[in-house]
């Protein structure tokens, strides 16, 4: 789907804006250049190139992205390979497979998550580095 607005919990009023979710999917799709996104986008095909995402790059499990990319937050759940700088949130799930420089202010990967690459924190205060942490998921009752 293309510019699809995601919608907000009924009987919450909420002072939030929709976000806009670009999407780009499709299973043999293959796409390649230098994207300039304004809003979120959501990648479930093969990009290749440089991405500059003013919102929240999401990279499904069937998502394939071999690109340079600058963006406020990153959730990825497929495969992602190259230089990445993110002022917001990095989370790589349990199905994500990174590898390559990431500079961010945070980084989460969840169990099974794998990473190869180096980690750059982002300091805006320009004082010292705080560490990266592996967060394992502790599950009750098991």
């Amino acid at each position: 789907m293309l510019g699809k607005k995601a919608p907000t919990p009924q009987g919450r009023e909420s002072d939030r804006t929709p976000i806009t979710l670009l999407t780009i999917a499709g299973d043999h799709a293959k796409v390649e250049g230098k994207f300039d996104i304004s809003d979120s986008i959501q990648i479930e095909c093969e990009v290749g190139g440089e991405l500059n995402v003013a919102g929240r790059l999401v990279i499904g499990e069937k998502g394939i992205v071999h690109a340079d990319v600058k963006t406020v937050d990153a959730v990825i759940m497929g495969q992602y390979e190259g230089n990445m700088v993110a002022t917001g949130n990095v989370e790589i799930t349990e199905t994500g497979r990174v590898s390559g420089n990431i500079q961010t202010d945070s980084l989460v990967i969840s169990k099974g998550g794998f990473f190869n690459g180096n980690v750059t924190k982002i300091n805006e205060d320009g004082k010292g580095q705080r560490s990266v942490y592996l967060i394992d998921e502790k599950r009750v009752g098991r």
